[in-house]
């Protein structure tokens, strides 16, 4: 189950060229997919090392077979989960809730950002630090063979900060709410990326049941957010889109 959950979060279209090809080439010239399975797998081990050190499970095996399940079922919005990782060290689950934000690829079961605009945003920030230093280079952002466009670029921006912003004006609502912090922020997160159990009243343990009819359409409209895109969305409150 843990191999399938990553392989629906790499891009269908590198499915399609693998079989069709008959060869594992494509998958080593994605740059989205290494990107995903090195942070995913890294990831596992180093939770893994947590949950053993804290003496959470009495081996390192014991303990990166749970680590890797749950973590991965996360990290790639399956939404399932084997133990309650509620009661794990807190690094790990939010570490956990973290991953869904972005470690998806575009075009899979995934979602968040996706790992793709996460490699733009970090090219564009070093980007940033090169020109900080050679203010007179001229230099263009690439991602393989490709160029990336400026546009793409401040699109990618657009759609982080309408992210971001959006999770925290719901968390916001939540915490005006009533609800506790690591709850509303677990909610919010395992929401808007379509990812399941949060942490403390919504974590792997309980579910989304205790929550007042208010918290459950603030959850919705994460979901919303989440699963249509953004930009879908946010739009209908823009004024200018109702103008002739």
């Amino acid at each position: 189950m843990t191999v399938f959950q990553l392989v629906a979060a790499i891009n269908f279209a590198s499915h399609f060229i693998a079989l069709k090809k008959r060869s594992l080439r494509p998958y080593w010239y994605d740059m989205e997919a290494k990107a995903f399975l090195l942070l995913v797998l890294s990831s596992c081990v180093l939770a893994a090392s947590v949950l053993f050190h804290s003496g959470t499970y009495p081996d390192f095996w014991t303990a990166l077979r749970h680590a890797s399940f749950n973590l991965v079922t996360i990290a790639t919005d399956c939404g399932f989960s084997t133990q309650n990782f509620d009661q794990w060290p807190i690094f790990v689950p939010m570490w956990m809730l973290f991953l869904s934000c972005l470690s998806a690829s575009s075009g899979s079961t995934g979602g968040g950002i996706r790992m793709i605009r996460t490699i733009i945003l970090m090219k564009q920030a070093r980007m940033e630090l090169f020109k900080f230093i050679h203010p007179a280079a001229i230099r263009s952002m690439r991602i393989g063979d490709n160029a990336i466009s400026h546009n793409i670029v401040t699109s990618v921006m657009g759609f982080i900060f309408l992210y971001f912003i959006s999770v925290v004006i719901l968390v916001f609502a939540l915490l005006f709410s009533g609800l506790d912090f690591i709850s509303a922020l677990s909610a919010i997160i395992a929401c808007f990326n379509n990812a399941g159990p949060g942490l403390n009243q919504v974590g792997p343990a309980t579910n989304y049941a205790g929550l007042s009819d208010f918290q459950t359409g603030v959850c919705t409209f994460a979901m919303l957010l989440g699963r249509v895109q953004i930009f879908s969305i946010v739009i209908l409150f823009v004024p200018e889109f109702w103008r002739k």
